[in-house]
């Protein structure tokens, strides 16, 4: 793959569509393999996306819920588990998403039964996607975001 891609960044710079700043600042990219902020993870292909993107995907399909019931609960989780043993930054993301889900159903649920808690469900509701949306471009960005307010029911 490093070979097909360092060959279409040659025919690039040879038809002068970038220059040879950009030519080499990509060139490094490819053969040092950056924009991983993490060190030591696999860079295994995620079902064909970038790996921010999956990560990006995987704290996104928590909405799916509003979709299918039960989805948001589901999804995520089917991603985590299909890539988990493959990639590390997955396995890492995808047990902070099953601990805040995890957490975030039981700060609900306790709240829900309380009168008082029935407003402050709703402020729940509202942080909840907040921290995901904000987890998401953290992800996307390639960084690592720990959801505040989260258990560690896995480690």
């Amino acid at each position: 793959m490093k070979y097909e891609d360092l060959k279409i960044l040659d025919e690039l710079r040879e038809k002068g569509s970038i220059s040879e700043e950009e030519y080499q600042r990509e060139k490094a990219k490819i053969l040092n393999d950056e924009g991983s902020s993490y060190s030591g993870s696999a860079r295994k292909p995620l079902f064909g996306m970038a790996e921010n993107t999956y990560l990006m995907l995987m704290h996104l399909s928590q909405f799916a819920g509003i979709v299918i019931p039960l989805a948001g609960f589901v999804v995520p989780i089917l991603m985590w588990i299909a890539n988990k043993e493959t990639n590390e930054k997955v396995d890492l993301h995808g047990k902070n998403i099953l601990n805040f889900m995890i957490s975030f159903a039981i700060y609900a649920a306790v709240l829900a039964i309380t009168v008082i808690g029935i407003p402050l469900a709703v402020v729940i509701g509202i942080v909840y996607v907040v921290f995901v949306i904000l987890a998401s471009v953290k992800a996307n960005n390639g960084e690592y975001w720990k959801y505040p307010f989260t258990i560690q029911f896995i480690k």
